[in-house]
């Protein structure tokens, strides 16, 4: 199935004292809304044991008299509690831990064993909380309401629950600022290719740190000059190089990706780093003739599609989308608008640790 198929370059591997884990499991949930059910010490034995992502307004029943109207599917719409026990590895001292979520549906409040650390309106975004430095050593509750009982909210059915991914990241107190690593390539030819890279380094410690960011990415090595950050704040670090001989990125096979790999170093000591896919590829709008994609003229067939995977609602498995592209593959779409909000489509299979 060519629209699913990409030469992936290998990402290169690093020694970083970063951790990325998934966080999907041993949640339980109830679909109501008990008082304080985000105190620690809350009653959850009885609820029911979910693996995200989980959407429980598919589950239904179906009614037409249900407040979503046709809109949502007559599909049921209120507050939904999880909650998750788990305790921290020891190999996550002296890291600064953070809890990532691909989306909450909708309306969540997120507490840390009884403590909110935030709220977030929208189901469709990412975001992320950084755990408080007075984790226990023992048991921890994570909890999460979601409530999308304002109806109707959508056009369309937008799910209910902590339907898209959840994962633990711990990083050194120097590192990475969140999807701050970006990568264009502002000039491309079938002989070389510019690419350029830039990167954010945030200082969680108490002191004042000099680092450099060292990026990897098409067998080539590029060390950007050592910049002091201090405690509390960021700093910018970019870098370009030529590129000789790259394999394009577009829609004829083979539809070639690499991984360019951000390296914070604190002289020789690697502090933390991550990589992060791109392909090599000019794109470009004329008024008169269209779309250019890598010199050639493109005429685009797309469509419109939601974050949903019809009967399945709003968890979507990821064998759905594989068979979902290959049957507009041969429809003959090369062009998918996300409408009208951004669809979960990490994949969340492998991670680092």
């Amino acid at each position: 199935m060519k629209f699913a198929v990409f030469l992936i370059a290998v990402a290169p591997l690093f020694a970083a004292s970063r951790i990325v884990a998934p966080f999907d499991t041993d949640w339980r949930f109830t679909k109501s809304d008990p008082t304080d059910a985000q105190a620690p010490a809350a009653p959850d034995a009885a609820w029911r044991s979910v693996t995200l992502p989980h959407d429980w307004g598919i589950e239904g029943p179906f009614d037409e008299k249900n407040p979503s109207g046709g809109a949502g599917a007559f599909l049921p719409a209120g507050v939904g509690w999880y909650r998750k026990h788990f305790a921290l590895p020891a190999a996550y001292a002296d890291h600064r831990v953070y809890v990532e979520f691909d989306g909450v549906m909708a309306n969540s409040e997120v507490w840390i064993n009884g403590v909110s650390l935030g709220e977030r309106p929208c189901g469709y975004v990412s975001f992320r909380y950084e755990l408080p430095d007075h984790l226990a050593k023992g048991d921890n509750v994570l909890a999460v309401r979601a409530d999308n009982s304002r109806q109707p909210a959508s056009r369309w059915f937008p799910g209910a629950g902590i339907n898209r991914h959840v994962r633990l990241i711990a990083t050194d107190p120097v590192h990475l600022e969140q999807w701050a690593t970006f990568v264009s390539t502002p000039k491309v030819s079938a002989a070389e290719a510019t690419v350029k890279v830039s990167t954010s380094v945030v200082n969680r410690s108490k002191q004042q740190r000099t680092v450099s960011v060292e990026f990897t990415l098409i067998g080539q090595n590029v060390q950007t000059n050592p910049q002091s950050v201090a405690p509390g704040k960021s700093t910018e670090f970019d870098a370009e190089t030529v590129v000789q001989h790259a394999k394009l990125w577009g829609l004829e096979p083979p539809q070639m990706m690499y991984y360019v790999t951000a390296t914070i170093r604190e002289g020789q000591k690697v502090l933390d780093g991550e990589s992060v896919p791109f392909g090599v590829r000019e794109a470009r709008f004329d008024a008169d003739t269209g779309f250019w994609l890598n010199g050639k003229n493109l005429k685009i067939k797309g469509v419109c599609l939601h974050a949903d995977g019809g009967a399945v609602g709003t968890a979507v498995p990821f064998g759905v989308w594989e068979r979902r592209l290959g049957a507009l593959e041969k429809l003959g779409v090369n062009a998918i608008r996300l409408a009208h909000n951004p669809v979960n489509g990490r994949d969340t299979t492998h991670h680092s640790a």
